[in-house]
């Protein structure tokens, strides 16, 4: 069985997600120091003008503090920010009104961990698009070559632009597109409210 080594993530981009369909069995990075301005607490979606960068605040750290004790922040109603920053992005949408009832409760309920927060939202998404994959936390730090596994915990990341070889993208009628451009592997809900039931076949159809 392949196994691959992913950070938690935020509403994860459109590739972090052909890693869960591709392979059997997926391990999530809790034990590295946590570092900051990644997928790990943001996500990417596509409003009216342009690339919006959506950002959960998290407590206050110490320098080698683990992702496993990132605490999110609620002084500011972040929650409600996201959610209008998604509706207005996307309420045009062809599936915006079909899916938001799965979504609108991860921005109302407060959840203290950040992993627990985002390991949430990914098994919501994991049954919206259909399939199926076995997913663990890790009990320490690993290095990849003990795991014999593909390490994509720092390959999926918005401030690089590291080749993926295993990862193509492919473009599909997006909300803003007619009037700008098309934007590549922007946060899952981009794909899903977007093209619906049809997600999962696009997603395959990243897989190289």
């Amino acid at each position: 069985m392949e196994k691959v080594l992913l950070s938690t993530a935020y509403l994860a981009p459109i590739q972090y997600y052909s890693k869960l369909l591709k392979y059997g069995e997926v391990f999530i990075e809790i034990h590295e120091n946590y570092p900051k301005q990644t997928y790990r607490n943001r996500c990417n979606i596509y409003g009216a003008n342009g690339l919006l960068c959506l950002s959960i605040p998290v407590k206050k750290i110490q320098t080698k503090t683990k992702t496993k004790d990132i605490k999110i922040d609620y002084v500011t109603n972040w929650q409600k920010l996201h959610w209008k920053s998604i509706e207005s992005a996307y309420r045009s949408s062809p599936y915006f009104e079909y899916y938001a009832d799965d979504f609108l409760p991860y921005f109302t309920k407060k959840t203290d961990f950040l992993i627990d927060y985002n390991a949430a939202l990914q098994e919501m998404i994991i049954d919206l698009i259909g399939f199926q994959v076995k997913i663990n936390l890790t009990n320490n730090y690993i290095l990849a070559a003990e795991l014999e596994s593909d390490d994509f915990r720092e390959i999926i990341n918005p401030k690089k632009n590291v080749n993926d070889s295993n990862f193509k993208s492919v473009e599909y009628i997006q909300v803003f597109s007619s009037k700008t451009r098309f934007i590549p592997n922007l946060s899952i809900i981009d794909l899903l409210f977007n093209v619906g039931s049809d997600t999962l076949s696009l997603l395959k159809s990243t897989l190289c």
